[in-house]
Order: structure tokens, then sequence, then C-alpha cells
């Protein structure tokens, strides 16, 4: 049984994870956090509106308060606040699952220094199929480079705050890690008059509107054809399956920052 805490319970992820896990076997739920002067503060997890019966969790407004024990705390919320709770994880010897994405690379170095002191698995999506998709892109890149011109393209719904997503950023680091020597030129979105496309240029392009949960494109264009790689998320459970499958896996393992390719064994 492993015990979990989600921060940012009031939150559609944060929801989602909690809904999923109240259902999950082998998961035990013993705390929720949100932000300080949330109005769900001090409430229990039945007025969030997707389980009776949960009177004794309270939300708190703290990772430390009002939770004696867990395991793996479960975070999809925002760089600043992810990076406090991953110091609690850190200073109290528990494990994180971090699934925000909008990370500086300053922050990312920051946490990527704790690695011994610390166990975490960190990802921008956590859909296993997602994950599967990484590697595929990856090693269709390899094969691809250098007769395709690749270029990402990802939409998302209209309130999602970074652009482009950690997805579509960690689908172009897959195409870049597939030829270390080769002196790739990211570009984000074209205008004017820009000129013949480049043979060593990555694409990136993000699409905002509506509700759309998540879709990422991986496109190889050569002369007289053209290979797409698509992802559709059609709802957020399956990220949330992702990082309760991840946690459960994360509770007994030793130290270190994994990624979902560790979890899955890719």
């Amino acid at each position: 049984m492993t015990k979990i805490v989600v921060t940012g319970a009031a939150g559609k992820m944060g929801r989602t994870i909690l809904y999923l896990a109240l259902q999950d076997k082998e998961i035990e739920v013993v705390g929720a956090t949100e932000r300080k002067g949330h109005p769900l503060i001090g409430s229990p997890l039945s007025q969030l509106g997707i389980v009776s019966g949960q009177e004794e969790i309270k939300i708190e407004d703290d990772l430390l308060k009002g939770v004696k024990d867990w395991d793996v705390v479960i975070d999809f919320t925002e760089p600043k606040a992810s990076l406090s709770h991953f110091t609690v994880a850190k200073d109290t010897k528990k494990g994180i699952i971090i699934g925000t994405t909008g990370f500086s690379k300053d922050e990312m170095e920051w946490i990527k220094k704790w690695e011994k002191d610390v166990k975490a698995v960190i990802s921008p999506n956590m859909s296993i199929g997602m994950n599967i998709m990484f590697d595929v892109v990856e090693r269709l890149s390899r094969l691809m480079k250098d007769d395709y011109d690749i270029e990402i393209v990802e939409m998302h719904h209209r309130m999602k705050k970074d652009a482009p997503s950690g997805t579509a950023l960690r689908l172009k680091d897959a195409v870049i890690s597939s030829d270390s020597s080769k002196e790739w030129l990211e570009v984000y979105g074209r205008k004017g008059i820009t000129g013949e496309r480049r043979r060593e240029e990555v694409g990136v392009m993000a699409l905002r509107g509506g509700d759309v949960v998540g879709e990422h494109t991986v496109i190889f264009a050569g002369i007289g054809e053209r290979v797409e790689v698509t992802h559709r998320a059609y709802s957020r459970e399956n990220f949330a399956r992702g990082a309760l499958f991840a946690a459960k896996w994360l509770y007994r393992r030793e130290n270190g920052i994994y990624s979902m390719k560790d979890v899955l064994g890719i």
C-alpha cells in the first residue's frame, strides 16, 4: 500500500488524481493540499464533489500540516509551488512525482543537483502512451534525420499558461538527442520572409484554443511523402493513471531523479 498526498487538490488534475486514487486498492490517500487562502482550506475531501465518506481528510495549505505519515506526494501545480514541495520531500526523505511544466533551465539544474538526496519522478507528461511516443520519435529521428524535415505541433486548451508545452519541448529534445553531433537550430514559430527552411532546423509550434486536453504531432516531411506520429489526450485521466503508476513504482526505489522512461522500463 502506497500512502500519497495530492497537492493542488481542488484543481482539475488534483481532482482527477484523487478520484482515481480513491478507487485504487494499492493506494491510500492520506492528505491533500491547496494554495494558502483557497476557499476549500480546512474542508473535507468530500467537498471536492468526487467522493463521499472521506470526512477525516482535510484539505490543508501546507504539505507538512495535518499529514503525519505519507510515502509519495503527487504534484501537478506550478513551478514555484513544485519546487517548495520538492524541498519538503527531500528534507523529509519522502518520494515526489512532479508533472508540472514550465520550469526554467536554472530551476531544473537546481533540482538535478539533489539527485542523491531525494527520490523523484519528473516528467512533463505522465501519460504512458505519450512516453512511448517519446521513445518512438527518438528512434525515428535517428533513421530519418538526414532526409526528412522534422516539425512538432502541439495544441492545448485556452487556459494553459506556458508555451510551447513541456511535452513538445521533450519531443524536441528526443529529436535532438538522436544526433548529438549535429548543430540543430530550434525554431519556435515563423513570421515574415523567413527564407528557405534550413536542414538543421527543428520547428516547435504551439496552438491554443477551446478545451483541448493535449495533442502532439511530430512530422517527418520528406520528398513525396510525410510520416506523422500523433498522440491525443481526450481526458486528464491518462495523466493521472500514469502518475499513480509512477507513485507505486517510486515507493520501492532508492534515491534518484527518474523519468517515466525509467518507470516504464523503456
